[in-house]
C-alpha cells in the first residue's frame, strides 16, 4: 500500500507503516524544525512535498491508497484550554476532510488513518466526535475506531490515542479493529552498543514491562553508556566496569539504577517525575509514579524526568525518543539538525512507532485478503 503522510511531524505514521512493508510516497508539513527532523530521519529524495495543508489544492495530492494524519490536539486535549474543533489548530481536521471531498470519486485514497488523543472522544459532551465522523461520512468514508495505550505496544509510556479508519464505501470495508496489544511480549529487543561505546561484546538489554528503558542518573552526561531496565537476574565478573556483565530479566518490571563504581554497587529505584527541574513544584494530580509504573505520556511542553530517592532529572531527548518508539539511530539524525528544545517538542507531538506498525501489519493483512 501507498501512502501519503500529512502533518507528519516526526514520522511516527511513516516509520510503523513503512516498517509493516507500506511504501510512503511524500509527506505534508508546516514546522521546519520538523521538516528538518524528517528530511533528515528518511529517504525523502524525489518525493512529494508541501509546506501548508491549509493552501494546498485537493488536485497537487498525488493520488495514494492512505492518508495518514495526525490532526494537532491543542485544542482538545484535557492538558489544553479545550477550543474543540473550531479552534485554530484542531480545526485542521475540517481542512483536510475537505481536501479528500475534492477530490474526484476514483482519486480518493481507500483508507484515511486518524489520529488524536483520546478525548476527541468526549469534547462538547460527545458532539465534536459525531462532527469528525459526520465530516467523513459527507466525504464517502465510513469510520471504526479504537483507543490505543501505547504502553501496551512495547514502549513504557501511558499514552493513550484513538486512532480512527475511514473506509471508502464505494471500495467496500474490510475491518482493521480491533487490534490486541502485545503487552510489550514481542518488542523485547537486544540492541549492540560496540560500535558506539567501543567497548567489545557490549550490549544492552532490556525489558518492554519496565517503567522507562535507558535510565541512570549520569547517563545524559555520556549517553554511550550501557542502558538497561529490569529485574536483575545475574551479575558476572569482578573488576574493571562490571555493569557489562550484568544481565536483567526481560519480564522484570522495575529498572536498577548503578550510580557507583567499582565493583561495589548501590542499586536505586527509579520511578517517573513531571517537571523535574522543580524539585518543590506542588500540583492537582499525581506528580510522582509509583515503582514499576509506565513513563507519564510525553508531551510537547511538560518536561519528564525520574527520580532515584536522591536527585531528580530530566529524562534526555534521546530518552523521548526511545519511548515515542523510535530507534536510536533516527534520534541521532534529527539530532544533528535540530535543537534539544525542538527535539523535545517533536517527541513530545509525536505518534509512537510501535502502535503504528501494528495498525500497518494488519492493514497489511486485509489489503492483501
Amino acid at each position: 500500500m501507498k501512502f501519503i503522510d500529512i502533518c507528519a511531524g516526526i514520522g511516527g505514521f511513516r516509520l510503523g507503516f513503512e516498517l509493516a512493508g507500506h511504501k510512503c510516497i511524500g509527506f505534508i508539513e508546516r514546522d521546519k524544525f520538523a521538516v528538518a527532523s524528517y528530511r533528515a530521519m528518511y529517504d525523502t529524495e524525489g518525493e512529494f512535498y508541501y509546506d501548508d495543508v491549509t493552501t494546498i489544492k485537493s488536485s497537487n495530492i498525488p493520488y495514494t491508497d492512505a492518508w495518514c494524519f495526525g490532526f494537532p490536539c491543542q485544542d482538545i486535549s484535557v492538558a489544553g484550554k479545550q477550543a474543540g474543533l473550531d479552534g485554530a489548530r484542531s480545526g485542521l481536521y475540517f481542512k483536510i476532510i475537505d481536501l479528500v471531498k475534492g477530490k474526484k470519486e476514483d482519486d480518493k485514497p481507500q483508507w484515511l488513518i486518524i489520529e488524536n488523543v483520546k478525548n476527541l472522544l468526549s469534547i462538547d459532551s460527545g458532539w465534536g466526535f459525531t462532527r469528525v465522523l459526520g465530516e467523513l461520512d459527507e466525504a464517502g468514508y465510513d469510520a471504526e475506531w479504537q483507543v490505543f495505550n501505547s504502553k501496551d505496544f512495547g514502549v513504557p509510556q501511558n499514552r493513550e490515542r484513538v486512532f480512527i479508519v475511514g473506509h471508502l464505501r464505494t471500495r467496500g470495508r474490510r475491518e482493521v479493529f480491533p487490534i490486541s496489544g502485545t503487552d510489550g511480549k514481542d518488542y523485547v529487543e537486544t540492541i549492540d552498543y560496540a560500535r558506539e561505546s567501543k567497548i567489545k561484546d557490549r550490549t544492552r538489554i532490556f525489558s518492554v514491562n519496565g517503567i522507562s528503558p535507558c535510565l541512570r542518573a549520569t547517563d545524559y552526561k555520556d549517553p554511550a553508556k550501557i542502558i538497561q531496565v529490569g529485574n536483575i537476574s545475574k551479575l558476572n565478573g569482578s573488576g574493571g566496569d562490571p555493569q557489562s556483565g550484568r544481565v536483567y530479566s526481560v519480564d522484570g518490571i522495575s529498572p536498577c539504577l548503578d550510580t557507583c563504581g567499582g565493583g561495589r554497587r548501590e542499586v536505586k529505584i527509579v520511578i517517573p517525575v513531571l517537571t523535574p527541574d522543580r524539585a518543590e513544584k506542588r500540583q492537582n494530580g499525581r506528580r510522582f509514579k509509583e515503582n514499576g509504573e509506565p513513563m507519564f505520556t510525553l508531551t510537547a511542553q511538560d518536561r519528564q524526568g525520574v527520580f532515584d530517592g536522591f536527585r531528580i532529572r530530566k529524562l534526555t531527548p534521546k530518552e523521548c525518543f526511545r519511548l515515542q518508539g523510535f530507534p536510536d539511530e533516527y534520534f541521532e539524525r534529527a539530532q544533528a539538525v535540530n535543537s534539544n528544545s525542538q527535539l523535545y517538542k517533536q517527541a513530545g507531538n509525536g505518534v509512537t512507532v510501535t502502535v503504528t506498525r501494528a495498525i500497518g501489519d494488519k492493514l497489511m493483512e486485509v489489503s492483501n485478503e
